[in-house]
């Protein structure tokens, strides 16, 4: 039997035999990422080169990532030559020289069943050679009225971009000119390295000119073929456009029933040279329902959510039920409720101009007034452009309101028209662009009201300060107006208030209104004003500071008369798929309708 001493050590030895071991087995374990690796590029032009070669390089991407395997690296050294005399090449170089050695040995000259059981450490060198000049630049022919780009030229700077991007236009360039089968017939691209000239010489075989034939269906789809060819729109007979072409597949594309959408080309066929284009197309799901959530310490809590069919009848309908409890453990008068349902059916008068019905039911307690309403409106949707749409619509309403001029009933006919303007790059979390609607709802009255029309226009832009668009800066303009109604014969809910996260953050939900004859009431014009800095902090948040000002009139329109407010604080975003979730948290700056700090908790950017 051991000694007590010599039993405490006898674990000290196991662990020493075993790290013997591992010792004397670690070439055949897996080897530690690559240590060092050292990029050098020589010639005037090194700067640039070098970071368009770290860019370009698989080996770098893989020391990021931290790649252990010697196999995976070797692959990746491999790899890199072809990928690197392409960085060339797009400079105009077509004489350089790559090489790339792991701890010292041509990565080429490695077998590849005699992987190093360790790596650690890449040199890179790369000579790029003299700068390629054009010789002879040629694309013949060309469509008629069509010019080579400049850059594409005898004595410009032979970048290997330069040539692919001159024959991609000049093939569009017959494609819009009707010739969809245009190919490169013949291509004589040579180098002279004495010289240091590239010459370039590339012919097409333009095709015959192509006309629209029909639009076929692949099977598959939910929705009928009779109803995909409405939507689409292909003009059959006439001339081909690519632009036609893909206007057809975006009228597809946007009415939300299809996950994707290719209009596949066909052979051209008959004296005339038709062409028979084929929609393959994959379903969306038919059905989806969501949900929403925004709290503010005044406003309380707001719950919303929906269904939504995509192709309710086999034409591509949509169907959108939708409700929202609002103002709960609030302080804006109570709780409000709303039901909606909405109906659209796309292609209803040419491919561009949509039908649509909408119902509603509503109760609003707010701090004024409260009101029980029910509205049916019927109208058209036109798409113009990509940015550029408007919308048409003939309505019932019916309410009964309380407020400070007593119980009153209105029924209104009413002809609500929409303008909407949209270039933002992105509308969930934008950067750059512009955004304007504008509506105007003239209504009649057939109850209780005066006759009139309301007007509003939202405007809003946004700019990047730095390429990276880490700071943005973001404004809105605010205005709306009643015209021709009294403000006692006016239905509440057409007036104007401020205050809130819709108007004014940092003041009160609809805290600043008007006093007419003793009755606090909404007004008859309205302007606001909001701005706000956005910078993001790294990763997927950003800070926020912003400042917004409301004004509320009794008149028609902007006149001095009525009273300004504002708010301003600081907010904090976290960006997801849905756009980013927001905290606001703003104080009164001027003003008497509030005090204190309020908070807004929601998703998406205020504006």
């Amino acid at each position: 039997m051991l000694p007590r001493s010599s039993r405490a050590v006898r674990p000290v030895y196991r662990v020493l035999r075993v790290l013997t071991l591992a010792a004397w087995l670690s070439p055949a374990l897996p080897a530690i990422a690559f240590e060092t690796m050292t990029v050098r590029v020589s010639g005037p032009e090194s700067e640039a080169l070098t970071e368009a070669v770290n860019a370009a390089s698989i080996l770098r991407a893989a020391q990021a990532e931290g790649t252990t395997q010697p196999q995976d690296v070797l692959s990746a050294a491999l790899s890199d030559y072809r990928r690197l005399l392409e960085v060339l090449y797009a400079q105009g170089y077509y004489g350089g020289v790559v090489s790339i050695r792991l701890d010292g040995r041509e990565a080429a000259q490695i077998p590849p069943l005699q992987t190093p059981g360790r790596i650690d450490r890449v040199t890179v060198a790369v000579d790029p050679g003299r700068p390629f000049r054009f010789g002879a630049a040629q694309i013949a022919p060309r469509a008629p009225g069509s010019t080579p780009p400049p850059e594409f030229a005898t004595g410009q700077r032979a970048r290997a971009t330069v040539v692919r991007d001159a024959v991609d236009g000049a093939v569009q360039d017959w494609r819009s000119a009707g010739h969809a089968k245009v190919q490169v017939a013949d291509q004589q691209i040579t180098a002279n390295h004495a010289n240091a000239q590239l010459n370039a010489r590339v012919a097409l075989a333009p095709g015959p000119a192509v006309t629209f034939g029909q639009l076929k269906v692949a099977p598959g789809s939910a929705v009928t073929p009779r109803r995909v060819r409405k939507i689409a729109g292909l003009p059959e007979g006439t001339r081909f456009s690519p632009e036609a072409l893909e206007k057809s597949a975006m009228r597809l594309r946007r009415t939300g029933a299809f996950r994707s959408v290719r209009l596949a080309e066909g052979q051209v066929v008959g004296p005339d040279n038709r062409m028979d284009v084929t929609a393959q197309l994959v379903d969306e799901r038919p059905r989806r329902f969501g949900a929403g959530a925004e709290i503010s310490s005044f406003e309380g809590l707001r719950l919303s959510g929906f269904w939504l069919h995509r192709n309710l009848l086999g034409g591509a309908e949509r169907l959108r039920v939708e409700g929202e409890i609002a103002g709960i453990g609030g302080q804006t008068g109570g709780t409000d409720y709303r039901l909606a349902v909405r109906g659209e059916r796309p292609a209803s008068y040419g491919p561009d101009t949509s039908f649509w019905f909408e119902g509603e039911i509503e109760r609003l307690d707010e701090p004024d007034f409260f009101t029980d309403r029910a509205s049916i409106t019927v109208g058209a949707h036109r798409i113009f452009s990509d940015t550029l749409s408007a919308e048409v619509g003939i309505g019932l309403d019916t309410e009964e309101t309380t407020d400070d001029f007593g119980t009153r009933d209105f029924t209104l006919a009413t002809l609500p028209i929409a303008l909407t303007w949209d270039r933002r790059d992105d509308i969930l979390n934008p950067t750059s662009g512009t955004y304007v609607r504008a509506e105007a709802t003239p209504f009649f009255a057939i109850e209780g009201a005066d006759s009139g029309g309301r007007i509003t226009l939202d405007a809003r832009a946004y700019r990047a300060l730095d390429a990276q668009a880490r700071y943005v800066l973001a404004g809105r303009f605010q205005f709306g107006s009643v015209l021709g109604a009294g403000i006692d014969r006016t239905p509440p809910r057409f007036l104007f208030y401020s205050g809130g996260g819709g108007t004014v953050r940092g003041q009160p939900y609809e805290s600043l209104d008007v006093t007419v004859g003793g009755a606090r009431t909404g007004g008859r014009s309205f302007v606001g004003l909001s701005g706000e800095l956005r910078a993001k902090l790294g990763g997927s948040f950003s800070v926020v500071g912003f400042a917004d000002a409301g004004y509320v009139g009794a008149e028609e329109f902007f006149d001095g008369s009525g009273d300004w407010h504002a708010g301003a604080g600081l907010g904090l975003r976290y960006d997801t798929v849905v756009g980013p979730i927001r905290l606001d948290v703003a104080a009164p700056v001027s003003g008497d309708t509030g005090d204190g700090v309020q908070i807004y908790i929601g998703i998406g950017q205020a504006f």
